[in-house]
């Protein structure tokens, strides 16, 4: 069955790498690697920037990851000069440990509306094994009510 476009336009990823520049999505080396008519990808390392004391991927991080991915997948669906997702809800189910190498969450939607959009993603590590699954909800706001940084 063939998916739906859900994107505002036809944004290519060079349109929103700039997003991961001066902020968590840096700092953790998240990378956009791939998106189709439903779905974008990014990965991260699984370094010292993203472990736990016991050398295993920080559940935590995979949130950072999700929620990236979320976001951004919302800031696509709406009208970008206009309107921004920013995160409402999140969920994870840590599902398998991972101590090396880089993990790649699949953002699909599960709903898009016009204040509320949800999100599917789902994190692997290199051997395609599901490590993580999350839900994140995100409202979509205008950006002239918010108090946004310069």
């Amino acid at each position: 069955m063939q998916q739906k476009k859900i994107w505002n336009g036809t944004p290519k990823i060079e349109d929103f790498s700039w997003m991961n520049h001066g902020n968590i999505g840096e700092t953790l080396n998240i990378t956009f690697e791939e998106m189709g008519d439903d779905f974008i990808t990014a990965s991260m390392p699984v370094d010292a920037r993203t472990i736990q004391p016991f050398g295993i991927l920080h559940g935590g991080a995979s949130v950072v990851l999700a929620e990236t991915l979320g976001s951004v997948a919302s800031w696509l669906c709406v009208d970008r000069d206009h309107f921004i997702g920013v995160g409402l809800e999140i969920n994870a189910n840590h599902i398998k440990a991972v101590n090396a190498g880089r993990v790649t969450g699949i953002c699909k939607p599960l709903h898009i509306g016009g204040k509320t959009h949800v999100w599917d993603i789902k994190i692997y590590n290199q051997q395609n094994e599901l490590s993580c699954v999350s839900r994140f909800t995100c409202a979509i706001i205008a950006k002239n009510k918010l108090p946004l940084s310069k």
